[in-house]
């Protein structure tokens, strides 16, 4: 039985008290919960601030990128053990926001999975195609070129602490949601993909995510699939009653 997993992906929004504030609140909003596993993850500069305030919840701390290295002259990066120094236990990689307007690619997410998994941190990868992609259809291409590529040479092992998050681009953000049924369609896809390559066990294990305009009035009908092990939520993870509808579908 896989147990879901919520995460708040805040993106560039709150400033400290912000954080800190919208977290307190959450806190309490979801001290009860224990059958879904819950992480926010705030913009770098919150990261410290928030794990305080998390001190004796039960909600996990995420970062929404990670640099391939240790440590050298890389301007603005954040490495895996900065992000472990401060608390966090999953990190967002390949989200396409990254891939769109930061240049990430298949392969330099391959390179972020392997180093976060090197400091004990857990992957989100994210993959999802474009509009024009899903009109042409080619979904399925993307996905699979996406996922052979993101998680190359990663063993079985390795793969216990990777969650795949499925984000149709052409709904981040954009009040479009994928139907439950194009959202699971994509989930098995991906389930089967996982089979092919790393085995029947490990892909029955891994938590997949659905992400894209994931609202409390959505959140049920779309986490009743088979397929679909929780959300990666954006802009209504903002909101701590939102965010606790969604956690409590």
């Amino acid at each position: 039985m896989r147990t879901p997993i919520i995460a708040g992906n805040w993106k560039m929004f709150t400033v400290v008290e912000e954080a800190k504030a919208l977290v307190l609140a959450l806190k309490d909003l979801v001290k009860d919960v224990t059958n879904v596993e819950v992480v926010v993850c705030p913009p770098f500069i919150s990261l410290l601030a928030v794990k305080d305030v998390l001190a004796g919840s039960r909600i996990g701390l995420g970062a929404q990128n990670v640099y391939w290295e240790k440590n050298g002259a890389f301007t603005g990066e954040i490495s895996a053990p900065m992000l472990k120094s401060v608390g966090c236990t999953y990190v967002i990689i390949g989200h396409s926001e990254r891939r769109t307007y930061f240049g990430e690619t298949d392969e330099t997410v391959n390179k972020r999975v392997f180093a976060a998994l090197s400091e004990g941190l857990k992957p989100i990868v994210c993959v999802g195609e474009t509009l024009e992609e899903r009109e042409s259809g080619q979904t399925f291409d993307v996905i699979k070129r996406q996922i052979v590529g993101g998680l190359a040479n990663l063993s079985v092992e390795q793969m216990a602490s990777v969650v795949i998050a499925y984000e149709p681009v052409w709904a981040i953000g954009t009040g479009k949601t994928a139907t439950p049924a194009q959202a699971q369609e994509v989930h098995a896809f991906i389930r089967k993909l996982l089979n092919d390559i790393f085995g029947q066990t490990t892909a029955e294990a891994t938590r997949i995510q659905y992400g894209g305009s994931v609202k409390p009035d959505n959140a049920t009908e779309l986490m009743s699939q088979p397929d679909i092990d929780g959300a990666l939520v954006g802009g209504a993870s903002l909101k701590a009653d939102s965010f606790e509808k969604i956690i409590k579908f």
